[in-house]
């Protein structure tokens, strides 16, 4: 299977491709339009600032090429945030896939510490992508910003308040927490992922 990885200015890249060598995948990571328009699967991983991350996409018009993708493609963590239409994360507009807008967590409490880090619980669970994860699976987020919950939301969890932990619409799939670094429940993830 040819899988490709969009190469943007963004953290957190090579672990999702460590991650799909270990189940068997030997991705390409790049920013050529033509190799991501022909590859079988894109993720569309990353950490960092959205606003950043924009004006480097759009300075490559990548951002047009990803909106414009077929085949399966997967955002994860600030790549779910940035396929969604604005952020407050530098008052952004973004690729526009999903009609919602990140927010930033307000805490409501001493115990709310921004950013959410750690462990956190999935549920809801409604698609093919989250298949085969046992009860009670448990995934890793790391993360200030969160997509509220809405119609494409695929799985929910919560932190100050219930969000959409993974989404989807059309082609175009999405988790704001790490399957890279989500031991076996992650992993279960990216296969479902490469199955679709």
């Amino acid at each position: 299977m040819n899988v490709a990885i969009v190469k943007y200015n963004a953290g957190n890249i090579y672990s999702v491709l460590n991650a799909l060598k270990r189940v068997g995948i030997d991705p390409v990571l790049t920013d050529d339009a033509e190799l991501l328009k022909k590859a079988d699967r894109v993720l569309f991983p990353g950490q960092g600032h959205a606003a950043e991350a924009m004006d480097y996409l759009k300075s490559h018009r990548l951002d047009e090429v990803i909106r414009d993708l077929k085949q399966p493609v997967f955002g994860i963590c600030v790549g779910q945030q940035l396929l969604c239409k604005h952020s407050e994360e530098g008052d952004v507009d973004c690729i526009g896939i999903f009609d919602a807008e990140v927010k930033r967590f307000q805490p409501e409490k001493h115990e709310d510490k921004v950013p959410c880090m750690g462990w956190n619980k999935l549920y809801d669970l409604k698609s093919p992508l989250m298949a085969n994860l046992g009860t009670d699976p448990y995934v890793y987020f790391v993360h200030s910003y969160y997509v509220p919950l809405c119609e494409e939301t695929i799985a929910t969890a919560d932190y100050v308040l219930p969000y959409s932990a993974s989404m989807h619409k059309n082609n175009f799939y999405t988790c704001q927490f790490h399957p890279e670094k989500s031991g076996k429940v992650g992993e279960q993830i990216l296969e479902n992922f490469l199955q679709l």
